[in-house]
């Protein structure tokens, strides 16, 4: 199959290029060719949402009267999926771009936003500094600033990522379970020092238990000296046992 595919071809001795009758095209002369969609749109006709990478066929053609630094710019007419109506755009040399002309209306893209704003920031701080020498030596010195303050910051990432690299999981683990224990320690001896303060303020009053056996005694000794086999109510400690008693 290699001999079918020819790349170069055979020209006679006696061959002339001045005797090639020249061939006058026209200048809006459209060529046929397959291509993709380079960016979202929304057709204006039917609302039909066309993405990017769709393949179509469109009819090319040059742009007249209209080029970018010697670049040709470019026309392509191409049709909706949905309701077969013509859409039209051109390429944008200056942006590396493809510019809607008609037919459609582009998708908002974040990035191209972002991408705006920050060519207009800087065409707008060029035009400062094209007149002001100050200004422009104090753009450098803010843009030497910012790029040292970066390096620092990088330098401070690389030293903390570098210690902690030579800590294990088990030394932060044991280091956790240390940290805990001590913090419970710390909280009841706190606890146990409240305590202390509270009950040391109050006086301490002196409290004898009367055991069973004394009572006792003292009943018969009293039974005694009256004569009688009969209590007498009148006995305090008693009315005291009586009174545990109910309590009880």
């Amino acid at each position: 199959m290699g001999e079918r595919k020819v790349l170069n071809k055979y020209y006679p001795p006696d061959f002339d290029p001045a005797k090639l009758p020249r061939v006058r095209r026209p200048e809006n002369l459209q060529i046929n060719v397959r291509m993709m969609l380079p960016m979202s749109i929304r057709c204006n006709t039917c609302g039909n949402y066309i993405y990017k990478g769709t393949k179509f066929n469109s009819r090319k053609e040059d742009v007249i009267g209209e080029t970018y630094l010697g670049i040709q710019i470019f026309r392509f007419y191409f049709k909706c999926t949905r309701c077969s109506a013509e859409l039209t755009m051109k390429t944008d040399p200056q942006n590396s771009d493809y510019v809607v002309e008609s037919g459609a209306t582009r998708n908002f893209e974040p990035w191209r936003a972002e991408d705006e704003e920050t060519d207009e920031m800087k065409k707008k701080r060029e035009a400062e500094e094209m007149g002001d020498a100050m200004k422009s030596l104090e753009n450098r010195t803010l843009d030497s600033k910012r790029e040292m303050d970066i390096l620092a910051a990088l330098d401070e990432m690389k030293s903390m990522k570098s210690r902690h690299a030579t800590v294990s999981v088990a030394e932060m683990l044991v280091a956790l379970q240390r940290t805990a224990a001590d913090k419970e320690k710390r909280i009841e001896e706190e606890d146990e020092a409240l305590i202390k303060s509270i009950f040391s303020n109050k006086s301490e009053v002196p409290i004898s238990r009367i055991r069973d056996e004394d009572i006792e005694d003292e009943e018969e000794l009293f039974q005694f000296s009256n004569g009688h086999g009969e209590t007498s109510n009148d006995n305090p400690k008693i009315q005291l046992k009586a009174t545990n008693e109910k309590l009880l």
